[in-house]
């Protein structure tokens, strides 16, 4: 719960880039419909598409030269009427892929408040996405923006091609700093960005980070299926399968969130338990994870991957299959993907699959 203490003139710790509409939307604009977007959340927070409703809230709350001072896309006065078509701006950005600006919500006695905003831009290469956030004045000191900031990035990773967050900071907001720092960015230079709040350029540090480096992106390794020796690391054995259409396309999966390398495709399979054979660990995957049964016979062995991981190393025979019972399903709710064997190697894929790709061309 996210209650709201006395308001405070301790300077502003918030982060900028959150883009304003181009002047064209400032037009009276045919409204779009709400995206259809899941909130996300947190023990405290609740990451939701903005309302027309927040408008009013919206507007009191970034209509502070504490918090807009510290936003580079954000004028000051900010007007009332481009709250409203800002938020009717997020919903075509969401629908078309572009950004997810979210509004920030806490709940106190059972109603909810709006806290502030936080946001992703996907960049012009599609690989890499900006982020932003504000929050309200009265709502500082609470640990708000991190913890929406590393959700909203955590999303992202595992559900968007996306590699990269990058997020910059005004060089004299070390509060701002150390933000992007507790979420896992680290720092990658330094720029000059147009602030219009503030009517002209200002020195900013620039931070970025990936799949490896935001705060809880991972959780830790599974406990090994084969026992480590007196020295060295614990060895994982994972059987993965090339499952195989009539179209010659072989179908990926992507790991979803909350597991070790979410938002990475793969080859399906999973661990094998104490036990089991590959062939009877993959047959059993195969049932929980897409909803098709698969016989021995029908495995065929066809090369291996052996990669060391930080904490463990991982062997992982490949096997592939042509025949099965069943159709393919998403059981688990993960994506799912029929890939043409040139086209592997542009799906990011996890350090020991990598290899197994270029075998898989030359084969098939």
């Amino acid at each position: 719960m996210i209650r709201s203490p006395a308001l405070t003139s301790r300077p502003g710790w918030l982060f900028l880039l959150f883009p304003p509409p181009p002047r064209s939307e400032l037009l009276p604009p045919v409204t779009p419909a709400p995206p259809d977007f899941a909130p996300l959340r947190t023990e405290r927070l609740t990451l939701r598409p903005l309302r027309a409703e927040d408008a009013a809230a919206l507007h009191r709350l970034v209509n502070d030269w504490e918090v807009a001072k510290t936003l580079a896309r954000v004028p000051f006065p900010y007007p009332r009427e481009l709250a409203d078509t800002w938020i009717a701006s997020t919903w075509a950005q969401i629908a078309a892929g572009e950004a997810w600006h979210l509004a920030i919500i806490g709940e106190e006695n059972g109603a909810e408040h709006l806290i502030g905003c936080v946001g992703l831009t996907r960049g012009r290469d599609g690989k890499a996405a900006e982020l932003g956030y504000w929050v309200g004045r009265r709502f500082w000191g609470h640990g708000v923006a991190p913890e929406a900031a590393a959700r909203l990035c955590r999303w992202a990773l595992a559900h968007l091609d996306i590699a990269t967050i990058r997020a910059s900071a005004l060089r004299d907001n070390p509060r701002s700093q150390a933000v992007l720092r507790r979420i896992g960015l680290r720092p990658a230079g330094e720029g000059v960005q147009t602030f219009l709040s503030r009517g002209g350029p200002m020195p900013v540090l620039l931070f970025e980070g990936g799949r490896e480096e935001i705060t809880g992106d991972a959780p830790p390794p599974p406990a090994p299926a084969v026992a480590a020796p007196a020295t060295g690391k614990p060895v994982l054995l994972v059987a993965a399968v090339a499952l195989i259409d009539a179209d010659g396309r072989v179908l990926l999966a992507r790991r979803p969130e909350g597991k070790p390398l979410a938002g990475l495709w793969e080859f399906p399979g999973g661990k094998v338990h104490p036990g089991e054979t590959p062939e009877e660990a993959l047959i059993r995957e195969l049932k929980e994870e897409l909803d098709i049964d698969v016989s021995v016979a029908c495995l065929g062995p066809f090369t291996f991957a052996s990669h060391t991981y930080e904490n463990f190393h991982l062997l992982m025979p490949l096997y592939l299959c042509r025949r099965w019972h069943g159709e393919v399903r998403a059981v688990e709710g993960q994506a799912l993907a029929w890939v043409k064997p040139q086209k592997l190697g542009a799906y990011a894929m996890p350090p020991a699959d990598k290899p197994l790709v270029a075998m898989l061309r030359d084969f098939l």
